[in-house]
């Protein structure tokens, strides 16, 4: 049989470990549980007659050894409990060991090369046809059919003196069928009478304690795969866990009968253990793929992505306003209130299908052995991929901090930009630079060992030089061949318009540098991160030489992009180059750059060249800008319009959050007036009069993240802090929590009395400090391309006096 792995864990039965996994399979789901087993670590050989005699304990000699090439032996423990117990032991006896930190779940599939979905040969239980015990198993590519379970739920506002009380929980299920049909069905459980002309997906109860028993009742009965929401480990699920308890309703979620329990860990972080199942957050998932949005609420990503977001019966109002409005509703209109509670479940489905991010967590699954409910994991999926490897190459891991880190690597290389407005500006781009340094001078924790041996030993043939004394064995590897790999199966996908196979290999490739460069990492070494970046340095400072030999300017360089302009030193011209002229220019730098180093390599060190260079784009009219009140160039900040006046910003304030949407729209129509050399004065003449007009009010909102409690701010409060803790009167008034005590965004305009909230403005009480915004939101912007023409905002707005007077 094959299935999908959804959850898997370890513990002691009767004194000995036993391994569970649940899969999902075309049959529905399965538990295999593999009794009987050993957990395993390593210690020096020259130890071995110091590891106590316990029983259940064994200790065997084995062909491996460490990465100082001295011999280690394997300790093999029956249960968990005595693995603990070894841990301690050696601890205080000073006996170091290697690898006792991997989980016992994760080593039984990692060893076998299994990752996502397996396959198994054996007996089921004689009782039960769902339980198999102790089968043979082995990888399997099989692709699962979830069943998706979208939940929300919806409750009171809390306040200082009452915790949440639940309304309503929500349910939107979607599967396919046997004949692939796409099926929904939706289900509100709710407190209440019954009444008359109820929906049939509407179910009101009388008691918490009913709807809670009903709750697990249509759970099993629906029986899905994965459970999704928004937020919802850290609000919903912990928030249920709460009131299961608080009535005495065991929390039956799951496929075995056990309780949902939830776990905390480091970071805040919280997880949930639910047998048989996986719970996605959405938010979790979709930053773990690289989404970035200026707020992850679900009604702001669902506007961002879809055009439509949460709907309280079209409130659109500050939260304790929608808090008083479902608690309204809950008493006047259930319907309604059901509606909204669905309709969040059923927008959480939408985004899950819109972004494919179930799809990106199964294939991660594939690619890294990953659990669909696993957050970040770097490290622990390079160390899954890599282990296997490393085991049957002869060595074992080392442990965090044995890694050399005689010095600091640097970071990625960043040129001294030459400031300036400039006409026909090229990019080209190292596809991939990191990941395709570790494939051309076959960067790797154990090549470095094998290549520092081979350089002691006097084999030059067999090594390739790095920086600080590193040498990288030429055959002696792995990484860059798991990048070979992932690199063939992404331009496969591409082919295939995969794109959430593309985008979770294209994560994986890219995190390698910052694993091999992470303190956090067991393969940690300073000389592996510097062969990465210093070579990196070099490709592009040597790129930038052979570019301006061919006679352009390169007026920029950042990590893996260089930035020419082709209007300046021996083709100096004022005549703006047509499309394509540009585009053979930009053509003939990516293939003449590509054959310099594919001759360069080969002759400098006798390797052959795996980096690639492309011709990205071409800006018509591109902006280097300069440090705020300084004349040198900044960096990571630039504007440029391509082809079809595509405006570009890059790390300035039209792209940045913490500025205004007046100053943001300031930015993009200037600019765009003074690429196209279009008049902009009296643009920037009429902005000035709408502003003290009262007309771009609505434009001159802040938006500010509080990272800290606000009693932590004594001294230095910035201007958000500020306006939080203003608040605290207006949110005693309504006898609501301050919702900034403890952090999270805020929302505020500058007054002429301060920093306000927006929900506590009022125009009696404030007048908005029109001058702060043209002083501090304008007239950077504004002055930051004008400075290119010779000319200032105060000079165009008044010539005769200074517009903040």
């Amino acid at each position: 049989m094959h299935g999908f792995i959804l959850s898997q864990k370890w513990q002691d039965i009767e004194g000995q470990l036993e391994l569970s996994y649940w899969v999902t399979t075309d049959q529905g789901a399965k538990l295999i549980t593999m009794s009987a087993q050993e957990s395993v670590c390593f210690c020096p050989s020259s130890h071995m007659d110091q590891i106590p005699e316990l029983s259940g304990l064994r200790v065997q000699t084995v062909e491996l050894k460490h990465f100082n090439q001295k011999p280690v032996c394997a300790i093999y423990c029956n249960s968990h409990q005595l693995h603990l117990t070894l841990r301690k032991y050696c601890q205080q006896n000073n006996i170091p060991i290697w690898e006792a930190d991997i989980k016992p779940s994760h080593r039984y599939l990692m060893e076998r090369f299994i990752k996502g979905s397996l396959q198994w040969q054996g007996q089921h239980l004689a009782d039960n046809p769902n339980h198999w015990q102790n089968p043979k198993l082995k990888p399997s590519q099989y692709q699962p059919n979830l069943k998706v379970m979208s939940m929300d739920i919806e409750t009171s506002m809390p306040t200082k003196e009452k915790k949440e009380k639940l309304y309503s929980i929500g349910f939107v299920t979607q599967w396919q069928d046997e004949n692939g049909q796409m099926c929904n069905e939706k289900q509100v459980y709710m407190l209440g009478h019954k009444q008359d002309e109820l929906p049939a997906w509407l179910n009101l109860f009388k008691t918490v304690r009913e709807l809670l028993n009903a709750a697990n009742q249509y759970v099993q009965k629906v029986d899905p795969d994965v459970i999704i929401g928004w937020n919802v480990i850290n609000f919903d699920f912990k928030v249920l866990q709460r009131i299961y308890h608080e009535h005495g309703v065991p929390f039956h979620w799951t496929r075995d009968g056990s309780q949902v329990s939830i776990r905390e860990g480091q970071n805040n972080l919280n997880f949930v253990d639910i047998a048989g199942r996986v719970i996605v957050d959405g938010i979790d998932a979709l930053r773990n793929a690289t989404y970035h949005f200026e707020s992850f609420s679900l009604d702001f990503v669902g506007h961002e992505l879809l055009g439509k977001g949460k709907n309280l019966q079209g409130h659109q109002g500050p939260i304790e306003d929608r808090g008083k409005a479902i608690s309204d509703l809950f008493e006047t209109d259930k319907i309604a209130l059901a509606t909204y509670n669905a309709n969040d479940c059923q927008l959480v489905l939408d985004i899950f299908e819109h972004t494919q991010i179930l799809q990106y967590l199964i294939q991660r699954s594939f690619l890294t052995g990953h659990l669909l409910d696993r957050v970040g994991g770097s490290v622990a999926a390079f160390e899954y991929l890599y282990l296997p490897m490393l085991h049957r190459a002869g060595y074992i891991a080392p442990n965090l901090g044995e890694g050399f880190d005689g010095f600091k690597a640097p970071g990625g290389f960043v040129m001294d930009s030459r400031p300036g407005l400039y006409k026909d500006v090229l990019v080209l781009d190292f596809k991939s630079l990191y990941p395709s340094i570790i494939r051309t001078f076959k960067i790797d924790p154990m090549g470095l060992i094998e290549g520092l041996n081979a350089h002691k030993n006097q084999q030059p043939d067999d090594t390739i030089s790095g920086f600080h004394d590193a040498y990288f064995h030429r055959k002696k590897h792995f990484l860059p061949d798991i990048i070979t790999q992932l690199w063939a199966e992404r331009d496969e996908a591409k082919k295939q318009n995969n794109a959430a196979t593309s985008q979770a290999i294209k994560i994986i490739m890219n995190s390698f540098y910052g694993i091999l460069g992470s303190t956090g990492c067991r393969f940690f070494d300073a000389r592996l991160a510097s062969a990465i970046t210093e070579r990196g340095h070099d490709i592009i400072q040597t790129s930038a030489k052979w570019i301006e030999q061919q006679g352009y300017e390169v007026i920029y360089g950042d990590t893996d992009s260089v930035f020419v302009s082709l209007h300046t030193g021996k083709t100096a011209t004022n005549k703006p180059l047509l499309s394509h002229q540009a585009s053979t220019i930009g053509q003939t730098l990516q293939a003449g750059l590509n054959t310099f180093w594919q001759n360069k390599l080969h002759i400098d060190h006798g390797i052959q060249s795996q980096l690639e260079i492309e011709f990205e784009s071409h800006y018509q009219t591109f902006l280097m800008p300069t440090i705020r009140g300084s004349e040198q160039g900044s960096k990571k900040r630039y504007a440029g319009m391509t082809e079809g006046n595509k405006l570009i910003f890059k790390g300035l304030e039209a792209v940045r959050s913490d500025w205004t949407a007046l100053a943001k729209d300031i930015q993009t129509q200037l600019y765009t007036r003074i690429f196209k050399d279009l008049p902009y004065k009296d643009y920037l003449k009429s902005l000035v009069m709408q502003l003290h007009n009262g007309n771009r009010d609505e434009e001159l909102i802040y938006k500010k993240r509080i990272r800290k409690p606000l009693s932590t701010y004594v001294k230095n409060i910035p201007p958000q802090i500020q306006a939080a803790k203003h608040a605290d009167h207006y949110y005693k008034e309504k006898g609501l929590n301050n919702p900034y005590e403890n952090g999270g965004w805020i929302k505020y305009t500058m007054t002429k009395q301060g920093p306000i909230a927006i929900e506590c403005l009022s125009e009696e009480a404030f007048q908005i400090d029109y001058n702060h915004y043209l002083e501090k939101q304008i007239t950077p912007v504004v002055d930051g391309i004008l400075y290119f023409l010779n000319e200032r905002f105060c000079d165009l707005i008044s010539p005769q006096q200074d517009i903040f007077s």
